[in-house]
């Protein structure tokens, strides 16, 4: 399995001092986060796309493509890209270029987005949110698997005669993972092609996790990918952890009470009983994290929100040190144990590679 973690950039003020950070501070921060996710062991670091106040990551492989000369193993990854307002044709410019800058540690997510202004603000249409995705991932695809495309459809010009460059590092394109929080369409389009499902898994119970993810790997099987077991599955989650519950319930609570996302509703107590949300010793972060291969079975990856709601750089960093020491080596292990040897590793541009080797052989062979 792989671990990491994801951000979505919020500009949140801090309510225990009531100061929030510059965009500039939040953004030189996130790169440290995700310097430090590489230092203590992490494989994954995930930034999503947002173009409104109070968030920063408008531009995400920027963002990346920093990070790929300030780290050396860690995976890079969007969480998500939003394959509605974006252009097909930007997206696989960007995710090329990224690729041989990474020396192929890159990988892409992809989403519908969930902020309505933003669509029209991109020339889009909101009603028109599931007929986008499958439309434009359908271009992506063909840019990244064809030298020469030749495309029309109903949302954008036609492209004829066009060649993507750089074409993809090892003629491999990114691995790509859907995402949805709510969307069964999504999950479809996911089985359909044989991609990733990235179950977001914050704010929704785990009978509802549950429910889509099955749909996906019933759907990945039913198109002759594998068998269900075989599906690649990805789950978000969102942590606190201090070295005992007690303290690490009392720092959170102004933290969660005021976030922008699920604060001045449930109670933390209500909220941590009913979603995947953990507060708590490392050993409650274990212990909740390897109760999800219950309602999921086996998985790939796994990421965790640590630095939402206005918490300060300091206290991220002493997250990511107790989930590198205490928290991560616990759940390799124990994620390991009983895994079924036909269920697959986290995808990566090397078995990506391969794999694509492998199917160069089988064609020229029969």
């Amino acid at each position: 399995m792989q671990f990491g973690i994801f951000t979505v950039g919020d500009v949140t003020p801090d309510p225990t001092t009531g100061r929030g950070p510059t965009e500039h501070e939040r953004i030189t921060a996130t790169v440290a986060i995700a310097q430090k996710a590489e230092e203590v062991g992490l494989d994954v670091f995930a930034t999503g796309e947002h173009h409104n106040p109070p968030f920063v990551p408008s531009s995400p492989t920027t963002l990346l493509g920093f990070l790929a000369g300030r780290t050396e193993r860690l995976i890079l990854s969007t969480s998500t890209t939003l394959i509605t307002t974006n252009d097909p044709v930007k997206i696989a410019e960007d995710f090329s270029v990224l690729q041989h800058l990474a020396e192929g540690r890159v990988d892409i997510m992809l989403g519908r987005g969930n902020t309505g202004p933003v669509y029209p603000w991109f020339g889009k249409d909101i009603r028109a949110a599931i007929s986008l995705t499958v439309e434009n991932y359908e271009l992506l695809r063909a840019l990244w698997d064809s030298e020469v495309v030749d495309w029309s459809g109903k949302y954008r010009t036609p492209l004829q005669g066009f060649t993507l460059a750089p074409r993809p590092l090892d003629e491999v394109a990114p691995f790509v993972w859907h995402a949805a929080i709510r969307t069964p369409e999504v999950a479809e389009l996911a089985a359909f092609y044989g991609d990733g499902f990235f179950a977001n898994h914050i704010f929704w119970p785990s009978s509802h996790t549950e429910r889509m993810v099955a749909l996906y790997r019933e759907r990945f099987a039913h198109y002759g990918h594998g068998t269900q077991e075989q599906a690649i599955v990805g789950l978000g989650g969102q942590v606190f952890v201090r070295p005992n519950s007690q303290d690490a319930i009392r720092e959170f609570r102004p933290y969660f009470d005021n976030a922008p996302v699920y604060g001045h509703g449930p109670s933390l107590e209500e909220f941590t009983a009913q979603t995947p949300l953990t507060v708590g010793s490392p050993q409650e972060v274990i212990d909740k994290t390897l109760s999800f291969r219950a309602y999921v079975g086996d998985y790939q990856r796994q990421l965790f929100l640590v630095d939402h709601a206005g918490l300060p750089l300091k206290t991220v960093l002493e997250q990511l040190d107790l989930l590198g020491e205490h928290v991560i080596p616990v759940l390799r292990k124990e994620f390991a144990v009983g895994r079924p040897v036909d269920v697959p590793d986290a995808p990566t541009h090397a078995t990506q590679v391969a794999a694509a080797r492998r199917a160069e052989t089988e064609e020229a062979q029969s």
